[in-house]
């Protein structure tokens, strides 16, 4: 169950956290991976693992707010089965903490990122019989975060998205969903930590971690796990849904 086997997946932010553990599952399940990150050295990292343990990835480098950049690495892939839209960057702040620049910035990588690779996916998924569509999307699409003001914008955004990208092309035989995770511990989640509350790591990752009723932070790799279900041929009846993965912070914080 659950194989890619003969898949061509694409999987932006695939240089570390969840999107590394997506693409190391992905490969596992027989995929060939194709990770689209900034940090170049990441994506190799994650590619050089991957090919080690008998799978096939590749590392592309480039800027997903850039729309050209995005168009030209999707033209080298060819053929995608796949698109896992997962990078994305965090803010800090209310409405009044939260500048234009900060907009600006949350919006071009959150949002019109996600835009480009499905800009860039779509046409490719219609004229080659289909495809499947994944999206990270975010506990704070769905319910009030403190001091999120521009990341919960971003991920009710993807969302929303999701959804309308699911409609459209259902009749082109393309599946899109989302996941909503609550927090998940990565080093994305370290070095956010470590920015915005310097001298509190502890305490700070002590309180994120019991924000979620089961007591603890997701794993990266159970994020990934859902993920390849919903990619996989198992899931073909699934189709514009939101999943959180969340440790019980949406229905049991009371």
């Amino acid at each position: 169950m659950f194989s890619l086997q003969n898949k061509i997946a694409v999987i932006t932010g695939g240089g570390s956290g969840i999107g590394k553990a997506i693409s190391k599952l992905f490969a596992k399940q027989g995929a060939t991976i194709h990770i689209i990150e900034l940090n170049a050295a990441a994506a190799q990292h994650t590619v050089e693992e991957i090919n080690a343990d008998g799978g096939q990835a590749f590392a592309h480098t480039a800027d997903i707010s850039k729309q050209p950049e995005v168009l030209q690495v999707f033209e080298r892939i060819g053929v995608i089965n796949i698109l896992v839209n997962n990078a994305g960057i965090a803010h800090v702040g209310n409405l009044e903490g939260t500048s234009e620049a900060d907009i600006d910035r949350i919006y071009s990588v959150n949002v019109k990122g996600a835009y480009n690779a499905l800009y860039a996916a779509v046409p490719v998924m219609k004229a080659h019989g289909g495809g499947v569509i994944l999206n990270m999307a975010s506990i704070a699409s769905l319910v009030g975060i403190t001091d999120r003001f521009a990341y919960s914008m971003s991920k009710g955004a993807i969302y929303a998205m999701s959804m309308s990208v699911a409609r459209d092309y259902m009749a082109d035989n393309i599946r899109c969903n989302s996941i909503s995770p609550a927090r998940v511990h990565t080093p994305f989640v370290d070095g956010f930590i470590a920015k915005n509350y310097p001298g509190k790591e502890t305490e700070i990752f002590e309180k994120l971690s019991k924000s979620q009723p089961i007591g603890r932070m997701g794993k990266p790799e159970e994020v990934a796990a859902l993920a390849l279900y919903l990619c996989s041929d198992e899931a073909g009846f699934i189709t514009g849904c939101d999943y959180p993965i969340d440790g019980g912070f949406i229905k049991l914080n009371n």
